[in-house]
């Protein structure tokens, strides 16, 4: 399931499993057809929980982890970051990613 969390949030449920966070505009158009694939990769991957964050409203998210640029993905193993893509991505590509450290 994809959730959509603030800071405090994310911190609390970050740690638990592998994270994929993406951070996002609601005014973006990549971001938006972003959440239709990243759906998908939540239907396709188990072991996985996806995390929506709102780069308007969590800036202190973006400068902890140097995110710059929307739509960012970080994938999370452990509460450590372990890959990171930028700009719409494709579901193979995600799924490979995540594939990587299940």
């Amino acid at each position: 399931m994809i959730k959509e969390v603030n800071t405090e949030e994310f911190h609390d449920l970050m740690p638990q499993t592998l994270t994929l966070a993406d951070f996002y505009s609601p005014t973006c158009g990549p971001c938006k057809m972003l959440s239709f694939v990243l759906a998908d990769v939540d239907k396709s991957c188990e072991g996985v929980q996806i995390l929506k964050i709102n780069f308007d409203t969590n800036p202190a998210l973006l400068e902890e982890y140097g995110v710059s640029g929307y739509p960012t993905l970080i994938l999370f193993q452990n509460g450590q970051e372990v890959s990171r893509k930028s700009g719409l991505q494709q579901k193979p590509a995600l799924i490979k990613m995540i594939q990587e450290y299940q």
